[in-house]
């Protein structure tokens, strides 16, 4: 009788301990929030002495 107990009860606490895995799709929506401002602006300042120098004229270049 102990031993048909043991039998039975044992796949009880087997499926008991087994760990769940629950995957859920999340209530709202994911959201990726892109608002960037890229601002890009170079400024060349030459010198008029120096452009003369650095002109295809000059013969330098």
């Amino acid at each position: 009788m102990r031993q048909l107990f043991l039998l039975v009860s044992v796949p009880f606490f087997v499926l008991g301990c087994t760990p769940t895995v629950q995957v859920a799709a999340p209530k709202e929506p994911i959201t990726i929030n892109l608002n960037v401002k890229i601002e890009h602006q170079i400024y060349v300042k030459v010198d008029k002495a120096l452009d003369d120098v650095i002109s295809e004229s000059s013969g330098l270049f």
